[in-house]
């Protein structure tokens, strides 16, 4: 993918000047309400423009907890692999956005959907308390490994801390999330709609840690990484079809052992 022809993106900016108080709101109503009418409306229009121009197809989102809170953790291609990550679960899925997005009119719909802020460039502790406020009541995150998107249409070498310290702090149950295929979502502008493929990995927790090191943090977003790595390249390899079979033939082997160690009746 590395080597194909992607468009180019706009050159980042990794410091908002708004001071931090003009993101107070936004926090204020992702700590104290969920995403109302608008994450419905926005997770229908979003999912139809990705499953017909994009054929966007899972794999496995039955791993996806149906309760509790969760940390769902995708490699980042593409403005839409936040869509592509929800149009696959009922649970209403809460993104951090870079800051530079909250504003107007677009802030209105991103609050009222469920995102809020989180300030490039600068400590923002106050992301993480939003997070860890929605995680406290149950709720769902996605958050990024890799920080923000690549511009090379290669996984990243190496993961942020970030969603380390998010897993230890919280206790949160983490899901990896491979999206295949997204790196060329941007060359709409050039009539090319790849097929994208979303693969959802084992869950699992790590024993929570009240106020994680960087060093492990970092250990445990690289673990995480690592995790989304295997899925990722299983796909690359194999393809959407291969893959999907080998998964239903371990559905089958399991159930099949579950039968032959189940009790007589």
């Amino acid at each position: 993918m590395s080597g194909e022809k992607l468009a180019s993106m706009k050159d980042q900016v990794y410091r908002d000047e708004r001071p931090q108080e003009y993101f107070a709101r936004f926090h204020e109503r992702s700590r104290t309400r969920d995403p109302d009418w608008v994450y419905e409306a926005v997770r229908m229009m979003t999912s139809m423009y990705a499953f017909s121009f994009f054929r966007a197809r899972c794999i496995s989102s039955e791993k996806v907890p149906a309760s509790g809170p969760l940390i769902l953790a995708p490699n980042h291609f593409s403005f839409m692999d936040h869509f592509f990550v929800g149009a696959f679960t009922r649970r209403k899925v809460r993104f951090m956005a870079k800051s530079q997005m909250f504003k107007p009119p677009l802030q209105w719909i991103y609050t009222h959907g469920g995102v809020f802020p989180v300030r490039r460039g600068a400590r923002d502790d106050d992301a993480f308390i939003t997070a860890h406020s929605v995680l406290a009541r149950d709720g769902a995150i996605a958050m990024y490994c890799e920080g923000g998107r690549s511009r090379t249409g290669a996984l990243a070498e190496r993961a942020k801390p970030g969603i380390g310290r998010l897993a230890l702090e919280s206790g949160a149950t983490v899901v990896p999330v491979a999206i295949h295929g997204s790196a060329k979502v941007r060359n709409w502008k050039r009539g090319q709609f790849p097929k994208v493929t979303i693969q959802y990995g084992d869950p699992f927790v790590f024993e929570r840690v009240e106020s994680p090191t960087r060093a492990q943090s970092q250990l445990v977003s690289d673990e995480i990484f690592e995790e989304i790595k295997t899925l990722y390249d299983g796909l690359t390899e194999h393809g959407e079809s291969r893959v999907r079979a080998r998964v239903r033939a371990a559905r089958r082997a399991a159930r099949q052992a579950a039968k032959r160690t189940a009790p007589a009746a």
